[in-house]
């Protein structure tokens, strides 16, 4: 059996690029014109990804997968593809669908030489307990690495985002006003924190006015997190003045029986400039 099991394994590594094609022009079916002429610029490199994921298979059936670092290599494949398909933004339910391909393939080799020598029923059952299985692996750490790079990417973005959203602009050497619009979440009252904070001490200021006129909604959670940048920037020397108050905000700071005492509000921009410059 060993050896029917090499001589199958070196089969498919002979016919390597011969299934690379099969697959790759079944990948290809129903795409659209202008993507197909944008393949044909990297066909050749894709081939050849392809033939040595293909050369793995037969390897495994060579060396079986517990002797050779079959189950690794399968995983590192997996790793790597996964994040570069993520990166080059190919979708992740179309990339799914090359596991399909390259089980129909292989199989397809593999019983055109069982038949052709006339292999026995085991030898196709110790083959399927080799192939499909890896595959299996394959496309699980494919998948996880995918997901990992994308949430990734994401997580990235939204940090980036997120920092754009926080702009402490110098107004003069020791004034400058955060505006501040949108929502703001656990994440984004840290990000304010951690901003204000930094941006303060590097510009040197005296006052940072706060300009919450973009703030929709103002809860328990978002006044907590703005008392806590105000007593932050205090230990820094910075004094907070707010504006922008909506009546409705208004309203809602007070219900929230909040101390008010040691905060400073002025009705605009305007005005707090007015009075921090006198």
């Amino acid at each position: 059996m060993k050896a029917e099991l090499s001589y199958l394994g070196e089969a498919i590594v002979k016919k390597k690029y011969e299934i690379a094609r099969v697959v790759h022009e079944e990948r290809l079916e129903g795409v659209r014109e202008e993507d197909l002429r944008e393949l044909k610029k990297v066909e050749n490199e894709i081939i050849n990804i392809r033939a040595n994921f293909i050369e793995l298979f037969g390897e495994a059936l060579k060396n079986r997968p517990e002797k050779d670092g079959g189950v690794d290599k399968f995983s590192k494949w997996g790793k790597e593809t996964g994040a570069a398909f993520c990166a080059q933004g190919v979708p992740l339910n179309e990339a799914l669908q090359d596991a399909s391909y390259y089980r129909r393939s292989i199989w397809k080799v593999i019983k055109e030489e069982v038949m052709e020598h006339h292999m026995s029923l085991d030898i196709v059952f110790e083959v399927g307990g080799i192939i499909d299985p890896l595959l299996d692996h394959a496309v699980h750490s494919f998948s996880l690495a995918y997901v990992d790079s994308y949430s990734e990417t994401f997580n990235n973005t939204r940090r980036s985002f997120l920092e754009l959203s926080v702009p402490v602009v110098p107004l003069t050497d020791t004034i400058a006003i955060l505006p501040l619009v949108g929502d703001i979440d656990t994440e984004r009252a840290k990000l304010l924190m951690e901003e204000a904070l930094a941006k303060s001490k590097e510009l040197g200021i005296n006052n940072l006015i706060i300009d919450i006129s973009g703030v929709m909604i103002v809860d328990t959670m978002v006044a907590n997190e703005l008392l806590k940048i105000i007593n932050a920037l205090r230990l820094l020397g910075v004094e907070t003045i707010f504006t922008g108050i909506r009546p409705e905000i208004a309203q809602t700071i007070v219900s929230l029986g909040l101390d008010l005492r040691e905060l400073t509000f002025m009705k605009s921009l305007k005005v707090a400039l007015s009075k921090l410059q006198k």
